[in-house]
């Protein structure tokens, strides 16, 4: 990393808070959407079906998909960084944290606030981390290595994130209005934060 860059993104303290900080923020938003039971992201829905059927944590499932997610990256020639493998570990062991602290909402209102909260948590923890400049999260260097390999990122994640979220249904996942909340904001409120953490 030239030294221009590593003085735009802030010193080694700062881009360790924003990368630990989105980490924890991204396993937040997971419980959350987890407990409010109004259905969770394609890939959450995966996580949440693997873990009904095997008896794993939904954390531990995360972290075992992430770990695999890197395997694709091999043929990709995607390298991972520090905050990759961070991610692969640490979102997963949040995710659980959050889940076992978060008291299951009792009404529909409530169910729906964690549903808000939980994707402006994970849009803004998708800032935080990747801003951070130690390397993608699994998923998202997968994307970019189909990216680069001139595959539309679109249509790719289209592709994976309707494959999970059907493997996921199938499996038990939580489908709902959630999921359908999650996939139409989480774009537009990522884009938001970039306005006050730049990602460059």
């Amino acid at each position: 990393m030239s030294e221009a860059t590593f003085q735009r993104l802030g010193s080694l303290p700062s881009r360790l808070l924003r990368l630990y900080g989105g980490l924890a923020l991204y396993g937040l938003g997971i419980g959350l959407q987890v407990e409010s039971g109004l259905g969770n992201s394609p890939w959450d829905v995966f996580h949440q079906g693997v873990a009904l059927k095997t008896g794993l944590s939904i954390g531990t499932v995360i972290i075992a998909a992430g770990a695999l997610v890197m395997v694709l990256w091999i043929p990709l020639k995607q390298k991972p960084g520090f905050g990759t493998i961070s991610n692969v570990v640490f979102v997963g062991l949040f995710a659980d944290a959050a889940i076992h602290l978060l008291p299951t909402p009792g009404s529909l209102p409530l169910q729906g606030s964690y549903v808000v909260l939980a994707v402006v948590s994970i849009a803004l923890a998708t800032v935080l981390y990747i801003g951070a400049g130690m390397g993608p999260g699994p998923r998202d260097g997968l994307m970019t290595g189909l990216m680069r390999r001139g595959f539309s990122v679109r249509l790719g994640r289209f592709l994976v994130e309707a494959g999970v979220l059907a493997v996921g249904w199938l499996l038990g996942g939580t489908v709902g209005l959630g999921t359908l909340v999650f996939a139409l904001a989480i774009g537009p409120l990522t884009q938001l934060f970039t306005r006050w953490f730049p990602l460059t």
